[in-house]
């Protein structure tokens, strides 16, 4: 009894115990294609900021290996082997505890775990392909917004941000993509062992990893930033025009925001089996091949409307979202809502469409408050921000904040009762004689993305 009470406090609660943080995470991962599972360990450097005998952390559908679970102090002479692994899985949690209190400091937590790719196109999974008439599997990550944890052990919240280093076994004849460029890899037998440089701080949702056999097309952005889409082999000349609008946006963002592109490399994959439109990983974003691959000869004009669309808005992610990231989930709408409004506001073939909340209301409320304190003042605020809260978290009262300072104007007591509130006001005119009758209701609608009023 007194075993399950200690453990009772970490329970049905909505985000991990403040106690401790990752500071950097040191990942192995090694895939196996055919039986479809995977095996890990993951280094991760915790900063204990309260003396403590316990470490929370996430980790669904993975079997850890209590026996490597171990913590080795700043100092390296210290290790200590865990006394209790208890994984509770409605929670996600996995609750350590050490013989001994941990000190205030960074050390460094140790775990082996496996896994099974699964077949739920959420985080590391298999999706399936055809090369030469035979069917085969690739390894796919997608962790938005809380499936890290079912890939390796992990703070699995947006504002525990961290860098990542991330080493790959896979089969030396497939393609290995992760978030960064390749520093090292060596090839024994049929096993190639691929080590990417180390990540700039982000949340673990944006961590990505894909292996497969792929094709790509290559071009360079005027700063030297290498791009790549990567198809299905055979498919590279689909690949082109989203490439060119890849290079061509990076280019206007970076203008827009008055900051870089924040990675030495983009890489665009298209996947078979993806259940979003587009995940946005730093560096790595994968799409459907429908959002992304364009056939000059077969494809409808829609779609090349399509893939302009999609890209505009993940690569406006990778300054709202990954190099700014919003505090907790409930400030979505500043990811989505902002890269929706860039995606309408610079890309000319786009077509303005009204969808879920966090997208479209977003994107129309900031559109809105550009045309009230002026495009000019807008755009100087924006870069403000991002320069401010770049490898960081903010919430909406964060941006309001930066957009007060800027313009004089106050921004928080109008653009509340737009945030705080569902919906959107619906305003019917009716002609009366000589007299316009203006009528204000309120208006929602989860499902459908079109108002229409008939009669």
């Amino acid at each position: 009894m007194e075993h399950k009470h200690k453990y009772e406090q970490f329970k049905g609660q909505p985000r991990l115990p403040k106690f401790a943080a990752p500071r950097r995470y040191d990942i192995k991962l090694k895939p196996d294609l055919v039986t479809c599972k995977f095996s890990g360990a993951v280094e991760i450097s915790v900063d204990v900021v309260a003396e403590t005998k316990f470490i929370v952390f996430n980790a669904a559908d993975l079997a850890i290996d209590s026996s490597s679970v171990r913590f080795t102090d700043q100092t390296g002479s210290k290790v200590l082997k865990a006394l209790e692994v208890e994984l509770f899985e409605d929670d996600e949690i996995v609750v350590v505890e050490f013989p001994e209190n941990l000190s205030p400091g960074i050390g460094v937590l140790c775990v082996a775990f496996e896994g099974t790719l699964n077949d739920k196109m959420k985080g590391f999974y298999r999706s399936t392909y055809e090369h030469n008439g035979e069917k085969k599997n690739m390894a796919v990550t997608q962790f938005e917004p809380a499936d890290a944890r079912r890939c390796f052990p992990c703070w699995d919240e947006p504002a525990c941000k961290a860098t990542f280093k991330i080493t790959l076994e896979v089969p030396a004849e497939l393609v290995a993509l992760s978030n960064m460029p390749v520093f090292d890899e060596k090839v024994d037998g049929s096993i190639r062992t691929v080590c990417y440089q180390e990540s700039p701080i982000m949340s673990t949702y944006l961590v990505a990893v894909v292996i497969g056999l792929f094709d790509y097309v290559e071009d360079h952005t005027p700063d030297g930033i290498k791009v790549r889409v990567y198809c299905q082999v055979g498919k590279a000349s689909q690949g082109k025009f989203a490439l060119d609008v890849a290079v061509k946006t990076l280019e206007l963002y970076k203008k827009y925001f008055e900051v870089p592109y924040s990675l030495p490399k983009l890489d665009m994959v298209a996947i078979p089996d993806f259940a979003a439109g587009a995940m946005e990983n730093y560096g790595l974003v994968t799409y459907r091949e429908t959002a992304l691959l364009y056939d000059d000869k077969h494809s409808a004009a829609a779609n090349k409307q399509r893939v302009a669309t999609v890209v505009a808005h993940e690569l406006a992610h990778q300054w709202f979202g990954n190099l700014v990231t919003m505090e907790w989930w409930t400030h979505l709408w500043l990811n989505e809502g902002f890269a929706t409004w860039v995606e309408i506001n610079h890309a000319a073939e786009i077509d303005e469409i009204f969808d879920a909340i966090s997208y479209r209301k977003g994107a129309s409320v900031i559109r809105m408050l550009q045309s009230y304190l002026g495009p000019e003042c807008f755009q100087r605020a924006l870069a403000s921000y991002i320069k401010k809260y770049a490898c960081s978290n903010a919430k909406t009262e964060d941006l309001w904040a930066v957009l007060e300072e800027e313009s004089g104007q106050p921004v928080t007591k109008i653009m509340n009762s737009w945030t705080k509130q569902k919906g959107y006001p619906v305003v019917s005119v009716k002609v009366n004689d000589k007299e316009l009758v203006f009528e204000q209701v309120f208006y929602i609608d989860a499902f459908h993305p079109l108002t229409f009023k008939i009669g």
